[in-house]
């Protein structure tokens, strides 16, 4: 008889829904906002050089690209199999290639052969330097892929506003591209003032924007819920934050090594209609849209939203199960899922929201639900009479579902 893998017995035991471990990333260039539910004494438990742990990485098959100290699974998910007491983890990425369709659907298998999205947490204190993702011309010529993304803030874990929950979008109609190539060209004499040149929006919790490859943003300290593509590529644009000083080998970090020094290059990253569009608010920001009305799904105890919806790269929604209620929820894709509040069942699984996590302790929140299971509907039962269960959602590419 074939001896199962261990991704097939996780599958199976989960009946298409495999659990996922924490995934916590840290950056040295960050201050944690100590908003993403990890314990106290853990935000520097890597170490002082490595920085504070401020991402938590959600159904990830994409390694965290932070220098020559990065571990060897840093940003890799792991499913969890639990079988007699005994624990044992595989990375959701050997599972992905392992189970192909089977886990993806064929339709993301055969395209892409690989699980092509990754959503995070990130929890800044501060704001981010004005940055860019490049597009996937820019990026193959560093051999990786373009990075749209999008945000969305969670009123769970925006308790705080942070430092600075304004994020600086674009560049402001009527800059010139000299002027921008100006920042560039003083990046190492302290301030290079490119935020003089753009517009920064109050962010919100429970609304997000869209960010196409090629707009220059500056985050703000809000806890971010960000979908994106699978792909760590970004240059800094900004030499001076928050009284820190960015290092210049990220302003050329996306940058071919024979066309570092070329400031052309730099300026051509840059999408120019994109960051000028004087309707910057009206295209990107993202209030939530129902996924059905909330007058029909209400009395089947659940009102859905879809919060990220403006890329064809990836999309998200949040699905709140009233307090008592057993619904079935049906997709027609694979998807990730992180618990933001409450406590029940999630198929087959008992779910509940942690209120504090050791760095590499286990926990119930987070899943990620094949394409047959999600096409066969994923029972939810809230167990509490008075919290309502609220879960975010995270689909790849094309999501047949999203027809805004």
């Amino acid at each position: 008889m074939e001896k199962l893998s261990l991704a097939q017995k996780a599958f199976d035991q989960g009946k298409g829904i495999v659990r996922l471990a924490p995934n916590w990333v840290p950056r040295s260039f960050c201050v944690p906002g100590r908003r993403i539910k990890l314990h106290p004494d853990d935000y520097y438990v890597l170490g002082g050089e490595r920085g504070g742990i401020d991402e938590r990485w959600f159904s990830s098959t994409t390694p965290a690209k932070n220098g020559p100290l990065t571990g060897e699974f840093e940003g890799l998910s792991q499913i969890v199999f639990e079988d007699g007491g005994k624990t044992q983890q595989v990375l959701l990425r050997d599972a992905v290639s392992e189970l192909k369709g089977q886990l993806i659907g064929e339709r993301l298998w055969k395209e892409y052969e690989s699980w092509p999205m990754y959503s995070k947490f990130f929890d800044n204190m501060g704001p981010l330097p004005h940055h860019i993702h490049h597009n996937d011309e820019k990026a193959a010529l560093i051999g990786q892929l373009g990075k749209p993304e999008a945000y969305y803030f969670p009123p769970q874990v925006n308790n705080h506003g942070g430092d600075f929950p304004y994020t600086f979008m674009g560049i402001a109609p009527g800059t010139t591209k000299e002027q921008i190539k100006e920042c560039l060209m003083n990046f190492t004499k302290g301030d290079n003032k490119i935020t003089n040149y753009s517009q920064a929006y109050r962010l919100q919790p429970g609304t997000g924007w869209d960010v196409p490859p090629g707009l220059l943003h500056a985050p703000g300290s809000l806890c971010t819920y960000e979908p994106q593509k699978a792909s760590d590529v970004f240059a800094m644009y900004q030499s001076l934050v928050n009284e820190a000083i960015v290092p210049e080998v990220l302003l050329w970090n996306g940058t071919p090594a024979d066309q570092i020094g070329n400031y052309d290059a730099l300026m051509d990253v840059i999408d120019w209609e994109l960051n000028v569009d004087p309707n910057q608010y009206q295209n990107r920001f993202m209030a939530p849209v129902p996924v059905q009305p909330f007058e029909q799904t209400k009395p089947q105890g659940y009102y859905e939203t879809w919060i990220c919806y403006k890329s064809d790269a990836f999309s998200a929604k949040e699905l709140t199960v009233l307090p008592g209620a057993t619904v079935t929820i049906k997709d027609s894709a694979a998807y990730g899922i992180i618990l933001m509040q409450g406590h029940g069942k999630f198929g087959v699984w008992n779910i509940d929201c942690p209120a504090l996590i050791r760095y590499g302790q286990l926990t119930n929140d987070e899943f990620f639900v094949s394409e047959q299971a999600a096409k066969e509907g994923v029972t939810i039962t809230n167990e509490s009479a008075t919290d309502p269960i609220v879960i975010l959602k995270h689909f790849g590419p094309f999501n047949p579902d999203l027809k805004l």
